[in-house]
C-alpha cells in the first residue's frame, strides 16, 4: 500500500507547478493600494492567477517588453523613493529599486529596453536600465507634480503632465552638434516645450497615429487637445470630467475613455467628432484604465468599489467585474515572449 500511495502524493505536489506552467502568455496586472499587492489575472477567464507584494502606496505598474518583469511605483504622495520589481514568471517579488534622493516616482513607461518614470517630488523624469541595474538618466522638468509619462518609440520625444502647474511638458532630444554632446544613450541636450493646458492636468494619452495629445484637466473638467507637430493646444473640449484621473485612446483611435475619482461613469468621447458618445456607469469612482491590445475590452479600476470593471468596447457596456484586492488603481498588460 505504501508503494502505491507514493505516486499519488507526488502527483498532488506537482499540480501547482503544472498550473504555473500553463499560465497564459497575456495577463492583466492590477494593483491593490490597500493590500500593497499586484494581482496577475487571466484576461480570458478573469480569474486570479497569483498575487505578489509590491511595497507601500503602489500607484502605477508597467510590464517589460518581454513580459517577464513588472515594475511598480511606490508614490507616497511624492515622498517615497522606490520602484517595486516583480518576477512575472516566478510570480514573486524581487529586490526593489532604490532611487536615493529622487522622491515620488509615479508615472511609468517601458521603451527601448528601459524603464522610464516620473519623479514627482523632484520635478523630474528618469530612466532605469535593467541590464546594468542603474538609473542612467535624469532630467528636470521645472514643473510641479510631474505625474504621468509617455515615451515615443524613437526615444527622442517624451511627454509628461504636470498636475499642479496645469501644463504638459513636450521634451525633445536635440541632434548632436559636431564634436558636442555627452557620451551615452541619453547624452546631449534636450529641449522642453511647456504647453499650458487646464488646471489639474493629469491623465493623458497620445493618439495611436502619434499626431495628438489629449489631456484631461481634473479641476476644469475639460480636455485639452495638443497638436504634436506645432506643440500647441488646438482645441479645448468642455467634457464635464471633473476629478478626471485617467484618459486612454482605444487601440483603433476611434474613442477616448476618461475615468474620474468622483465620477460614477466612464465618459466615452468620439475621437473624430470630439463629442460625448456615452457615459458608462461603473461605480462610485474610477482610476486606472487599461485597453486590451486587440481592442475588444477595456479594464477600469473602480477604486472606491474594490473591483475592476470590464467594458466591452463594441457595445460600450460593463460585462464583468474582477476582484484584485481593495482599492485597485494602476493597471497594465503583460505579453510573455
Amino acid at each position: 500500500m505504501k508503494i502505491l500511495l507514493a505516486p499519488l502524493a507526488l502527483s498532488v505536489v506537482l499540480v501547482p507547478a503544472l498550473v504555473t506552467a500553463q499560465s497564459p502568455k497575456e495577463t492583466l496586472l492590477a494593483l491593490s493600494k490597500h493590500d500593497h499587492t499586484i494581482a496577475i489575472v487571466d484576461p480570458v477567464s478573469l480569474k486570479l492567477i497569483a498575487k505578489a507584494p509590491v511595497g507601500n502606496d503602489p500607484h502605477e505598474v508597467i510590464a517589460s517588453a518581454d513580459g517577464k518583469t513588472a515594475y511598480v511605483s511606490n508614490y507616497g504622495g511624492g515622498s517615497f523613493n522606490t520602484l517595486a520589481v516583480i518576477d512575472l514568471v516566478g510570480q514573486k517579488a524581487l529586490p526593489s529599486i532604490d532611487l536615493g534622493p529622487l522622491k515620488g516616482p509615479h508615472g511609468l513607461d517601458f521603451k527601448g529596453g528601459e524603464l522610464w518614470f516620473t519623479i514627482e517630488g523632484s520635478k523630474a523624469i528618469g530612466s532605469y536600465d535593467p541590464a546594468t541595474q542603474k538609473v542612467d538618466w535624469v532630467l528636470g522638468t521645472g514643473q510641479n507634480r510631474t505625474h504621468m509619462v509617455y515615451v515615443f518609440d524613437d526615444l527622442k520625444h517624451i511627454v509628461t503632465t504636470n498636475v499642479s502647474s496645469g501644463t504638459v511638458s513636450m521634451i525633445e532630444k536635440i541632434p548632436p552638434r559636431t564634436g558636442g554632446g555627452r557620451p551615452g544613450p541619453r547624452g546631449g541636450d534636450w529641449d522642453e516645450t511647456v504647453v499650458k493646458v487646464g488646471n489639474g492636468s493629469e491623465g493623458f494619452d497620445v493618439s495611436p497615429d502619434g499626431k495628438e495629445i489629449w489631456v484631461a484637466n481634473a479641476q476644469d473638467g475639460t480636455v485639452s487637445i495638443i497638436d504634436v507637430a506645432s506643440k500647441k493646444v488646438v482645441d479645448t473640449l468642455k467634457a464635464n470630467v471633473q476629478s478626471a484621473n485617467r484618459l486612454k485612446f482605444t487601440p483603433d483611435g476611434a474613442h477616448v475613455l476618461i475615468s474620474g475619482l468622483r465620477m460614477e461613469d466612464v465618459v466615452v468621447l468620439d475621437a473624430h467628432t470630439r463629442k460625448e458618445l456615452k457615459k458608462i456607469k461603473v461605480g462610485h469612482g474610477a482610476a486606472g484604465i487599461q485597453m486590451q491590445p486587440d481592442g475588444a475590452r477595456a479594464f477600469v479600476a473602480c477604486t472606491p468599489d474594490n473591483y475592476v470593471s470590464v467594458i466591452d468596447l463594441k457595445t460600450l457596456e460593463v460585462t464583468g467585474k474582477i476582484d484584485v484586492g481593495p482599492e485597485p488603481d494602476g493597471l497594465a498588460w503583460s505579453v510573455m515572449h
